[in-house]
């Protein structure tokens, strides 16, 4: 990857509708240069996808609320089975595993108490040790934009 994708990229990040032929403009390259870029992106995993950010708030999901899961089940059999139960609750929209005092962290967007309390029942019938939910009263920070300009200074 050099200078030009990293700038393609980063141009794709704040705004994935951009065409090619302005992707191209602001970079400085010919239309079909920048479209085999964009698919040497793709093609090694760089770019996942394209999607559109919708905000929750205005589709009716308020409430934002972070999920510290504990386990005292630490098999591959127990694990297999979490990761397909939450992949199949509709709200969990991040899930990861973690070290230190918390073995999962989740992220789901419902529309209210009422459908965290749907989500947690669901949730509790995988087994579960130990479930707290923290409530997102305030988002202060929120991007799906990576810091591209700290590998730009490698170059």
């Amino acid at each position: 990857m050099d200078k030009l994708d990293t700038k393609l990229l980063g141009l794709m990040q704040e705004d994935a509708g951009l065409s090619v032929g302005n992707l191209a403009e602001q970079i400085g390259i010919s239309k079909s240069a920048c479209w085999r870029r964009i698919q040497k992106l793709e093609e090694n995993g760089v770019i996942r996808q394209r999607v559109t950010l919708l905000e929750p708030t205005k589709i009716g999901l308020s409430l934002t609320v972070f999920i510290s899961v504990r386990t005292s089940q630490h098999n591959p059999k127990w694990a297999e089975n979490f990761k397909a139960a939450v992949q199949d609750i509709s709200g969990i929209t991040e899930v990861y595993r973690m070290g230190g005092d918390v073995d999962y962290l989740l992220k789901a967007i419902v529309s209210d108490m009422s459908g965290y309390d749907r989500l947690y029942q669901k949730l509790i019938a995988a087994d579960l040790f130990e479930v707290t939910a923290g409530f997102v009263m305030e988002t202060m920070k929120q991007t799906t934009v990576l810091p591209l300009s700290s590998i730009m200074s490698k170059d």
